[in-house]
């Protein structure tokens, strides 16, 4: 799968490198340099480029957590920069057992669940560059009942 992703336009266009997945699929982790294909105006991480470092990584790793009787999307998202990203900035994206054991009780009778979650993007130094708060939808198929 990283092999895949890694191809994914978007991310080559951006610059932007599936470091590891874990085998268990409850880790992404992501980073990005800062080139002359994600630069802004001002010199500094294109905030899209910003985003779409942990996009969609996380419905991906809920995706294969769940498993195929289940149905994972994207809903909503919202970025909040907080400082200009300069240099490779990354990113890791995790989703524990807990969270997976609270999305299936929540989905157990079959009604959407709409779990969040708040990933941070970090430049070299370990500062804050970006938060994004993700909310996914989750349901259980209705054949999975």
């Amino acid at each position: 799968m990283r092999g895949h992703l890694n191809a994914f336009a978007p991310f080559t266009g951006a610059g932007i490198v599936i470091t590891h997945i874990a085998e268990d699929a409850s880790e992404i982790r992501v980073e990005m340099p800062l080139t002359e294909s994600n630069l802004n105006l001002v010199g500094t991480h294109f905030g899209g480029s910003l985003y779409a470092l942990v996009d969609p990584h996380l419905m991906i790793l809920v995706m294969q957590r769940m498993g195929p009787d289940y149905i994972v999307w994207d809903k909503e998202a919202c970025i909040d920069f907080r400082k200009p990203g300069t240099g490779t900035v990354r990113s890791v994206v995790r989703v524990t057992d807990e969270e997976i054991d609270a999305i299936r009780a929540a989905t157990a009778n079959g009604e959407k669940h709409l779990p969040k979650w708040t990933l941070e993007v970090l430049d070299e130094e370990g500062g804050m560059v970006a938060t994004v708060l993700k909310t996914l939808y989750v349901r259980r198929k209705r054949s999975a009942h």
